[in-house]
């Protein structure tokens, strides 16, 4: 089988948000979409986890990602998927309400959220996504 495309595949990365922590981008543009990494909730000026509260970390894990997205030329409007990754479900309700407020357009993007056995740094919250660029 061979397979031909005529989409560039392109690379996006920002100091406004966390380094790599392994082979793998930031984000990925392929065509008219911007595929944004799994975004842990690392302040890019510390180092740091943000906190004390899971409501903090997904703020801080959205604000990564919003900065990935102006580095690709799009916005947060133009998301189109998001999976969101919790260490513990009894945070989905915290996390829906900081969720909501960086998702207030008038088509909201599709979600799915997991329960996962556990997140890298010991985080609480990891949030990836698909936006239209």
């Amino acid at each position: 089988m061979t397979y031909t495309s005529n989409a560039s595949i392109t690379s996006i990365s920002t100091p406004g948000a966390p380094a790599a922590i392994g082979a793998y981008s930031q984000a990925v543009r392929v065509g008219d979409l911007v595929f944004v990494s799994g975004q842990l909730p690392v302040d890019p000026s510390t180092g740091r986890l943000a906190g004390p509260g899971v409501a903090d970390e997904a703020a801080q894990s959205l604000r990564n990602a919003e900065a990935i997205l102006e580095a690709a030329g799009t916005t947060m409007d133009r998301v189109v998927k998001t999976t969101v990754l919790l260490a513990d479900i009894g945070d989905f309700d915290a996390v829906n309400e900081i969720y909501g407020r960086f998702f207030t357009g008038a088509v909201l993007p599709a979600r799915a959220t997991y329960a996962v056995a556990g997140l890298p740094k010991g985080a609480r919250v990891e949030i990836e996504m698909v936006a239209a660029a």
